[in-house]
Protein backbone atom coordinates (compact mmCIF):
# COMPACT_ATOMS: atom_id res chain seq x y z
CA UNK A 1 0.00 0.00 0.00
CA UNK A 2 1.88 3.20 -0.98
CA UNK A 3 0.09 6.39 1.37
CA UNK A 4 1.38 9.77 0.82
CA UNK A 5 0.29 13.18 2.43
CA UNK A 6 -0.67 16.16 0.36
CA UNK A 7 -3.16 18.74 0.26
CA UNK A 8 -6.25 18.06 -1.79
CA UNK A 9 -5.23 20.50 -4.55
CA UNK A 10 -2.33 18.33 -4.67
CA UNK A 11 -4.39 15.12 -4.88
CA UNK A 12 -6.72 16.67 -8.06
CA UNK A 13 -3.30 17.68 -9.93
CA UNK A 14 -2.09 13.71 -9.43
CA UNK A 15 -5.72 12.62 -10.04
CA UNK A 16 -5.50 14.85 -13.47
CA UNK A 17 -2.16 13.55 -13.95
CA UNK A 18 -2.95 10.13 -13.97
CA UNK A 19 -6.15 10.13 -16.27
CA UNK A 20 -4.50 12.13 -18.44
CA UNK A 21 -1.26 9.72 -18.26
CA UNK A 22 -3.43 6.65 -18.73
CA UNK A 23 -6.10 7.87 -21.48
CA UNK A 24 -4.79 10.29 -24.48
CA UNK A 25 -8.69 11.57 -25.49
CA UNK A 26 -8.56 13.34 -21.70
CA UNK A 27 -8.25 17.20 -22.11
CA UNK A 28 -8.34 19.63 -19.69
CA UNK A 29 -10.16 23.04 -20.46
CA UNK A 30 -10.37 26.20 -18.46
CA UNK A 31 -9.15 30.25 -18.05
CA UNK A 32 -6.05 30.44 -17.02
CA UNK A 33 -5.29 26.51 -16.24
CA UNK A 34 -2.22 26.48 -18.71
CA UNK A 35 0.98 27.64 -17.91
CA UNK A 36 -0.59 29.61 -14.63
CA UNK A 37 -1.71 26.36 -13.33
CA UNK A 38 -5.31 28.28 -12.81
CA UNK A 39 -5.98 30.73 -10.01
CA UNK A 40 -5.74 27.64 -6.83
CA UNK A 41 -2.92 25.82 -8.75
CA UNK A 42 -4.82 22.75 -9.05
CA UNK A 43 -3.70 21.78 -13.23
CA UNK A 44 -0.24 23.52 -11.91
CA UNK A 45 2.44 21.83 -14.19
CA UNK A 46 -0.24 19.85 -16.35
CA UNK A 47 0.59 22.05 -19.39
CA UNK A 48 4.62 21.70 -19.24
CA UNK A 49 3.89 18.12 -19.19
CA UNK A 50 0.96 17.16 -21.58
CA UNK A 51 1.33 20.52 -24.00
CA UNK A 52 -1.40 23.20 -25.00
CA UNK A 53 -3.26 20.78 -27.23
CA UNK A 54 -4.03 18.54 -23.80
CA UNK A 55 -4.43 21.52 -21.32
CA UNK A 56 -6.22 24.50 -23.10
CA UNK A 57 -6.56 27.83 -22.01
CA UNK A 58 -9.50 29.55 -22.90
CA UNK A 59 -11.60 32.54 -23.78
CA UNK A 60 -14.01 33.95 -20.70
CA UNK A 61 -16.51 32.43 -21.93
CA UNK A 62 -17.95 29.46 -19.53
CA UNK A 63 -20.59 28.60 -22.21
CA UNK A 64 -18.07 28.17 -24.75
CA UNK A 65 -16.34 26.11 -22.85
CA UNK A 66 -18.54 23.89 -21.82
CA UNK A 67 -20.19 24.10 -25.42
CA UNK A 68 -17.10 23.57 -27.02
CA UNK A 69 -16.38 20.41 -24.30
CA UNK A 70 -19.60 18.93 -25.66
CA UNK A 71 -18.40 18.90 -29.06
CA UNK A 72 -15.26 17.34 -27.98
CA UNK A 73 -17.28 14.82 -26.00
CA UNK A 74 -19.15 13.81 -29.05
CA UNK A 75 -16.10 13.03 -30.91
CA UNK A 76 -14.69 10.68 -28.85
CA UNK A 77 -13.15 12.86 -26.14
CA UNK A 78 -13.00 13.17 -22.32
CA UNK A 79 -12.95 16.99 -21.62
CA UNK A 80 -12.73 18.20 -18.29
CA UNK A 81 -14.41 21.93 -17.83
CA UNK A 82 -12.60 23.86 -14.86
CA UNK A 83 -15.44 26.78 -13.80
CA UNK A 84 -12.78 29.31 -11.70
CA UNK A 85 -15.25 30.03 -9.26
CA UNK A 86 -18.72 28.96 -7.79
CA UNK A 87 -20.66 32.06 -9.27
CA UNK A 88 -19.21 32.05 -12.52
CA UNK A 89 -21.17 28.63 -13.79
CA UNK A 90 -24.26 30.64 -14.58
CA UNK A 91 -23.41 31.88 -18.22
CA UNK A 92 -22.80 28.15 -18.67
CA UNK A 93 -25.55 27.05 -17.33
CA UNK A 94 -28.16 26.69 -19.95
CA UNK A 95 -25.65 24.72 -21.87
CA UNK A 96 -25.13 22.29 -19.02
CA UNK A 97 -28.68 21.73 -17.89
CA UNK A 98 -30.46 21.58 -21.53
CA UNK A 99 -27.73 20.48 -23.62
CA UNK A 100 -25.46 18.22 -22.14
CA UNK A 101 -27.51 16.68 -19.12
CA UNK A 102 -30.34 15.70 -21.93
CA UNK A 103 -28.12 14.64 -24.73
CA UNK A 104 -27.77 10.87 -24.13
CA UNK A 105 -31.41 10.55 -23.57
CA UNK A 106 -32.20 12.57 -26.53
CA UNK A 107 -30.51 10.10 -28.70
CA UNK A 108 -32.10 7.17 -26.46
CA UNK A 109 -28.12 6.24 -24.87
CA UNK A 110 -26.63 5.94 -28.28
CA UNK A 111 -25.12 9.33 -27.65
CA UNK A 112 -22.29 9.29 -24.37
CA UNK A 113 -21.63 12.40 -22.89
CA UNK A 114 -17.97 11.59 -20.71
CA UNK A 115 -17.89 15.46 -19.76
CA UNK A 116 -16.25 16.39 -15.97
CA UNK A 117 -17.22 20.25 -14.30
CA UNK A 118 -15.27 21.17 -11.96
CA UNK A 119 -16.79 23.69 -9.81
CA UNK A 120 -14.59 25.25 -7.08
CA UNK A 121 -17.31 25.82 -4.72
CA UNK A 122 -18.07 27.39 -1.38
CA UNK A 123 -17.20 29.63 1.33
CA UNK A 124 -14.55 30.30 4.46
CA UNK A 125 -11.95 31.66 2.54
CA UNK A 126 -12.77 35.27 2.68
CA UNK A 127 -13.84 36.25 -1.06
CA UNK A 128 -15.92 38.48 -2.53
CA UNK A 129 -19.45 38.34 -4.40
CA UNK A 130 -19.87 35.74 -6.83
CA UNK A 131 -16.79 33.56 -5.37
CA UNK A 132 -18.25 31.30 -2.40
CA UNK A 133 -21.49 29.96 -3.52
CA UNK A 134 -22.79 26.52 -3.26
CA UNK A 135 -24.99 25.84 -6.34
CA UNK A 136 -25.13 22.29 -5.92
CA UNK A 137 -28.86 22.06 -5.53
CA UNK A 138 -29.53 23.65 -9.27
CA UNK A 139 -27.42 20.64 -10.77
CA UNK A 140 -28.94 18.38 -8.56
CA UNK A 141 -32.13 18.93 -9.28
CA UNK A 142 -31.43 18.57 -13.46
CA UNK A 143 -31.56 14.98 -14.36
CA UNK A 144 -29.26 13.63 -16.75
CA UNK A 145 -26.30 15.15 -14.12
CA UNK A 146 -24.04 13.10 -11.83
CA UNK A 147 -23.16 15.51 -8.97
CA UNK A 148 -20.42 14.86 -6.45
CA UNK A 149 -18.03 16.41 -3.52
CA UNK A 150 -15.35 15.43 -2.04
CA UNK A 151 -14.45 15.92 1.48
CA UNK A 152 -10.70 15.03 1.96
CA UNK A 153 -7.51 14.59 -0.51
CA UNK A 154 -8.24 10.85 -0.76
CA UNK A 155 -11.37 10.95 -1.91
CA UNK A 156 -9.96 13.92 -4.18
CA UNK A 157 -7.83 12.12 -5.88
CA UNK A 158 -9.82 8.74 -6.72
CA UNK A 159 -12.63 10.78 -7.31
CA UNK A 160 -11.64 12.83 -10.19
CA UNK A 161 -10.47 9.96 -11.74
CA UNK A 162 -13.71 7.65 -10.85
CA UNK A 163 -15.62 11.14 -12.80
CA UNK A 164 -13.32 11.19 -15.55
CA UNK A 165 -13.97 7.24 -16.45
CA UNK A 166 -18.07 8.24 -16.05
CA UNK A 167 -19.46 8.01 -19.58
CA UNK A 168 -22.39 10.57 -17.94
CA UNK A 169 -21.50 14.42 -17.64
CA UNK A 170 -20.63 15.03 -13.56
CA UNK A 171 -20.61 17.93 -12.17
CA UNK A 172 -17.47 17.64 -9.85
CA UNK A 173 -17.86 20.39 -6.78
CA UNK A 174 -14.41 21.05 -4.83
CA UNK A 175 -14.69 22.63 -1.64
CA UNK A 176 -12.08 25.21 -2.17
CA UNK A 177 -11.54 25.91 1.78
CA UNK A 178 -10.48 22.48 1.72
CA UNK A 179 -7.87 22.92 -1.02
CA UNK A 180 -4.67 23.20 1.86
CA UNK A 181 -5.63 21.30 4.33
CA UNK A 182 -3.39 18.12 3.75
CA UNK A 183 -5.10 14.69 4.41
CA UNK A 184 -3.40 10.88 3.63
CA UNK A 185 -3.72 10.11 0.22
CA UNK A 186 -4.02 6.33 -0.49
CA UNK A 187 -2.65 5.88 -3.96
CA UNK A 188 -3.38 1.63 -4.63
CA UNK A 189 -6.83 1.78 -3.42
CA UNK A 190 -10.14 3.78 -3.38
CA UNK A 191 -12.06 3.97 -0.16
CA UNK A 192 -15.98 3.94 -1.79
CA UNK A 193 -17.08 4.11 -5.05
CA UNK A 194 -18.07 7.27 -6.53
CA UNK A 195 -20.95 7.33 -5.56
CA UNK A 196 -20.95 5.90 -2.32
CA UNK A 197 -21.54 8.09 0.76
CA UNK A 198 -19.25 6.94 4.11
CA UNK A 199 -19.46 6.72 8.13
CA UNK A 200 -16.85 8.62 8.44
CA UNK A 201 -16.84 8.98 12.76
CA UNK A 202 -19.22 6.02 14.11
CA UNK A 203 -21.66 7.32 17.55
CA UNK A 204 -25.02 6.40 18.47
CA UNK A 205 -27.57 9.00 19.53
CA UNK A 206 -27.31 11.56 16.68
CA UNK A 207 -26.37 11.63 13.50
CA UNK A 208 -24.69 14.15 11.59
CA UNK A 209 -24.26 14.03 7.78
CA UNK A 210 -23.12 16.50 4.82
CA UNK A 211 -20.83 17.20 2.19
CA UNK A 212 -17.67 19.08 1.47
CA UNK A 213 -16.32 21.56 3.22
CA UNK A 214 -18.93 20.98 6.13
CA UNK A 215 -17.49 17.48 6.89
CA UNK A 216 -14.77 18.98 9.00
CA UNK A 217 -17.22 21.09 10.74
CA UNK A 218 -19.29 18.20 11.51
CA UNK A 219 -16.37 15.78 12.62
CA UNK A 220 -15.01 19.35 14.78
CA UNK A 221 -18.54 19.30 16.50
CA UNK A 222 -19.07 15.87 17.35
CA UNK A 223 -15.28 16.14 19.12
CA UNK A 224 -16.74 18.93 21.03
CA UNK A 225 -19.85 16.61 21.97
CA UNK A 226 -17.85 13.62 23.46
CA UNK A 227 -16.13 16.05 25.01
CA UNK A 228 -19.88 16.73 26.73
CA UNK A 229 -20.55 12.84 26.74
CA UNK A 230 -22.34 12.70 23.90
CA UNK A 231 -21.88 10.22 21.10
CA UNK A 232 -22.54 11.85 17.25
CA UNK A 233 -22.03 9.81 14.14
CA UNK A 234 -20.64 11.28 10.88
CA UNK A 235 -22.16 10.08 7.57
CA UNK A 236 -19.97 12.14 4.44
CA UNK A 237 -22.31 11.82 1.59
CA UNK A 238 -19.90 12.50 -1.22
CA UNK A 239 -22.36 12.45 -4.02
CA UNK A 240 -25.17 14.62 -3.78
CA UNK A 241 -26.70 12.71 -7.24
CA UNK A 242 -27.56 10.20 -7.34
CA UNK A 243 -27.26 9.56 -3.45
CA UNK A 244 -26.37 6.76 -1.74
CA UNK A 245 -29.33 6.37 1.29
CA UNK A 246 -28.37 2.70 2.81
CA UNK A 247 -25.03 3.61 4.67
CA UNK A 248 -26.91 7.24 6.03
CA UNK A 249 -30.99 5.44 7.11
CA UNK A 250 -28.67 2.62 8.78
CA UNK A 251 -27.09 5.10 10.49
CA UNK A 252 -30.65 6.72 11.53
CA UNK A 253 -32.02 3.30 12.30
CA UNK A 254 -29.86 3.21 15.09
CA UNK A 255 -28.92 6.83 16.64
CA UNK A 256 -32.75 7.76 15.85
CA UNK A 257 -32.05 11.20 15.05
CA UNK A 258 -30.78 13.43 11.89
CA UNK A 259 -29.16 16.72 11.48
CA UNK A 260 -28.21 17.47 7.76
CA UNK A 261 -25.58 20.06 7.18
CA UNK A 262 -24.84 22.24 4.82
CA UNK A 263 -23.41 25.45 3.49
CA UNK A 264 -25.81 26.37 0.66
CA UNK A 265 -29.61 28.07 1.73
CA UNK A 266 -31.71 25.95 3.25
CA UNK A 267 -35.17 26.17 0.67
CA UNK A 268 -35.61 23.49 -1.54
CA UNK A 269 -32.09 22.26 -0.97
CA UNK A 270 -30.12 18.84 -1.01
CA UNK A 271 -30.37 19.05 2.69
CA UNK A 272 -34.38 19.13 2.12
CA UNK A 273 -34.50 16.22 -0.58
CA UNK A 274 -32.14 14.11 2.60
CA UNK A 275 -34.47 14.81 5.06
CA UNK A 276 -37.83 13.71 2.94
CA UNK A 277 -36.29 10.82 2.11
CA UNK A 278 -34.94 10.21 5.31
CA UNK A 279 -38.24 10.32 7.12
CA UNK A 280 -39.99 8.12 4.56
CA UNK A 281 -37.57 5.39 4.79
CA UNK A 282 -36.43 5.33 8.49
CA UNK A 283 -39.91 7.21 9.88
CA UNK A 284 -40.55 4.31 12.77
CA UNK A 285 -37.10 4.75 13.80
CA UNK A 286 -36.91 8.44 14.28
CA UNK A 287 -36.72 9.67 17.96
CA UNK A 288 -37.23 13.36 16.25
CA UNK A 289 -38.06 15.39 13.57
CA UNK A 290 -34.56 15.92 10.60
CA UNK A 291 -33.11 19.08 11.61
CA UNK A 292 -31.49 20.95 9.38
CA UNK A 293 -28.82 24.02 9.47
CA UNK A 294 -27.60 25.63 6.98
CA UNK A 295 -26.74 28.75 5.11
CA UNK A 296 -29.20 31.58 5.37
CA UNK A 297 -32.02 32.03 2.28
CA UNK A 298 -30.43 35.26 1.28
CA UNK A 299 -27.65 36.01 -1.28
CA UNK A 300 -23.86 35.21 0.26
CA UNK A 301 -23.32 38.12 2.38
CA UNK A 302 -19.79 40.03 2.03
CA UNK A 303 -16.72 38.22 3.58
CA UNK A 304 -16.68 39.98 7.23
CA UNK A 305 -19.90 38.44 7.66
CA UNK A 306 -19.54 35.05 6.27
CA UNK A 307 -18.73 33.69 10.26
CA UNK A 308 -22.73 34.33 10.74
CA UNK A 309 -23.94 32.94 7.75
CA UNK A 310 -21.80 29.64 7.44
CA UNK A 311 -22.40 26.70 9.75
CA UNK A 312 -20.15 26.37 12.34
CA UNK A 313 -19.96 23.79 15.17
CA UNK A 314 -22.08 26.04 17.95
CA UNK A 315 -24.89 25.95 15.27
CA UNK A 316 -24.78 22.29 14.82
CA UNK A 317 -24.94 21.68 18.16
CA UNK A 318 -27.63 23.86 18.89
CA UNK A 319 -29.47 21.59 16.82
CA UNK A 320 -27.73 18.31 18.36
CA UNK A 321 -29.14 19.83 21.38
CA UNK A 322 -32.89 20.34 20.04
CA UNK A 323 -33.00 16.99 18.26
CA UNK A 324 -32.12 15.23 21.95
CA UNK A 325 -34.37 17.34 23.72
CA UNK A 326 -37.39 15.85 22.16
Amino acid sequence: MTVTTMPMAKALNAGLRKAMAENDKVLLMGEDIGPLGGVFRVTEGLHAEFGGDRVLDTPLAESGIVGTAIGLAMRGYRPVCEIQFDGFVFPAFNQITTQLAKLTNRHEGKLQMPVVIRIPYGGHIGAVEHHQESPEAYFAHTAGLRVVSPSTPNDAYWMIQEAIASNDPVVFLEPKSRYWPKGEVDLDASAAPLHGSRVVRTGTEVTLAGHGAIVSVMLQAAELAAAEGTSIEVVDMRSLSPVDYDPLVESVRRTGRLVYVQEAPGFTSVGSEIAATVTERAFYSLEAPVLRVSGFDTPFPPAKLEGTYLPDADRILEAVDRALAY
